[in-house]
């Protein structure tokens, strides 16, 4: 009975400590309450001898009882220090437990990030080579487009000094050179107005404008090439739908960029239109074509930088992939949005830009120069005017000398900033243009040695920067070395004289 009572009471404690520690029951049984079996056995059976020595012996089975009493008291002793033992080796055992489920832990956590590490690095790189891919095929594209009108200008140049052309292959080579002198100023303009885009210094001029207005000037311009390539282009004016803050200019380069767009990539016989109106308040601009459409796995990124559906060496149509991107940027400028559809290839798309009814301020820069004069006005505002003009390059001093003398200016050119000083103090000229890359001593150089000079040797000679360098942060440069104009190359006539007229307006 006693030994059933053992076998019952400590395996109820195996049970609730095999639970505790994760070990099967047996073994949790064996190690710790197996032996104590022993020291239950030798109590029981010590209590039952001692009281039979008491019923027989009396008083001195104390005496006699002793031995046994001590052997068991040293086995409770044991016994208790096995359990302090075995309890120290449970807790031992449990915080050997918990650093191991920590470490684990923590070892999924570090895969895990490693995980995520490996998938971000793996993105970047990817990003990385598919951005340097795309930039390789712009550089290319870029040579190419640049490439292609100066083979037109030097072939047309040559044959006109060694041929004798007649009058309608000269009128030909003229309008080729010049149709491609343009094409590669467009280009240089795309490619700084992104700069000014990268760098945050797209400035606006913004005032309060018609955009029925800026439609119609912008259908005008495209509409010879849509008539050349046999494509109907309709314009759609709301009355009263397009009155905006904005920017005419940037405006009218946002217009004529999508309907360029619309009719380069229509197939003759096509259908190209343009439709102002008013979504709400907010005024509307669509234009949408029956032309090549666009992929819509191309379609999200129809507005990034330097992305092109077809970059390809066996691609139909030219251009640097540039103009959505600043047609975007633009409008987000002036506080608007700009989006494209398309069904699919082959199908048409269609490209809305809205504009808030007062869009956003931006500084003002200076107004551009338009050529709204007539040839006899001009030659009325520089006749007499005496221009110094200062440029290394001969060709572009000769150019710019043969211009404002065919509209009755006097002109003087100077390769060196040395020799401008000379004629300034000598010959006292209404206008200086003078450019600013020019060997030994620039155009800042010149600019300020002129301005240290007292004003009866030229000291106050109105003077704009004629240059190349056509960044903001030049424009400001010219202005703070003391020149009053900064005019960019290349220059049109028309801009040229209303730059010298603007000048020269006082001493005339």
């Amino acid at each position: 009975m006693g030994l059933v009572q053992y076998v019952v009471n400590s395996g109820l404690i195996a049970v609730e400590k095999s639970i505790k520690t994760g070990r099967p029951l047996w073994a949790t049984w064996r190690d710790f309450y197996l032996w104590t079996s022993v020291t239950y056995l030798a109590g029981a059976s010590a209590a039952g001898l001692i009281a039979r020595l008491v019923g027989t012996v009396g008083f001195y089975a104390v005496a006699l009882a002793a031995p046994i009493v001590a052997v068991v008291y040293l086995t409770y002793r044991t016994y208790l220090k096995h359990i302090e033992a075995s309890e120290g080796h449970a807790r031992e055992v449990e915080r050997h437990v918990d650093e191991l489920s920590h470490y684990i832990e923590e070892l999924k956590r570090t895969e895990e990030e490693r995980d995520r590490l490996l998938v971000r690095e793996q993105q970047a790189r990817g990003e990385a080579e598919e951005s340097s891919r795309v930039k390789d095929e712009f550089l290319a594209t870029l040579s190419h487009e640049l490439r292609t009108p100066l083979t037109s200008i030097l072939g047309w140049a040559n044959l006109l000094r060694a041929a004798q052309l007649d009058d309608a292959t000269r009128a030909q080579a003229m309008e080729a050179i010049e149709r491609n002198a343009r094409n590669q100023k467009r280009l240089i303009e795309d490619l700084f107005d992104v700069s000014r885009i990268v760098t945050g210094k797209l400035r606006l001029d913004v005032r309060q404008i018609d955009l029925s207005r800026v439609v119609e000037d912008a259908v005008e311009v495209v509409r010879p090439a849509a008539d050349a390539n046999g494509i109907r282009l309709e314009a759609f004016c709301e009355p009263g739908a397009g009155e905006v803050m904005g920017d005419p200019g940037r405006l009218q380069q946002v217009v004529w960029n999508l309907l360029f767009n619309a009719v380069k990539f229509t197939p003759p016989g096509g259908r190209v239109e343009i439709r102002l109106a008013r979504e709400g308040a907010r005024p509307s601009i669509s234009v949408s074509d029956t032309g090549q459409g666009i992929a819509p796995e191309f379609l999200p990124r129809v507005f990034d930088r330097f992305r092109q559906a077809d970059g390809s060496t066996t691609r139909s149509h030219g251009g640097l992939g540039l103009g959505l991107s600043i047609v975007r940027h633009i409008v987000e400028a002036h506080g608007g949005q700009v989006g494209a559809e398309s069904p699919g290839e082959g199908l048409g798309s269609t490209f809305t830009l809205t504009l808030p009814p007062l869009a956003v301020r931006a500084a003002h820069a200076p107004t551009e120069l338009h050529d709204d004069r007539s040839a006899a006005e001009s030659e009325r505002l520089l006749g007499g005017v005496r221009v110094l003009v200062v440029d290394d390059d001969d060709d572009a001093r000769q150019m710019i000398g043969a211009v404002l003398t065919q509209f009755g200016a006097e002109v003087r050119g100077s390769g060196t900033a040395g020799e401008a000083l000379e004629t300034l103090s000598r010959w006292k000229p209404d206008v200086m243009l003078s450019d600013i890359g020019m060997p030994h001593e620039d155009g800042y150089d010149l600019i300020r040695r002129v301005r240290a000079l007292a004003s009866e040797q030229g000291g106050r000679t109105p003077a704009a920067a004629l240059t190349a360098y056509a960044r903001e942060e030049d424009r400001e440069r010219t202005l703070a070395a003391g020149f009053q104009l900064h005019v960019a190359k290349p220059v049109g006539s028309a801009e040229l004289i209303d730059a010298v007229a603007s000048l020269a307006r006082p001493a005339v």
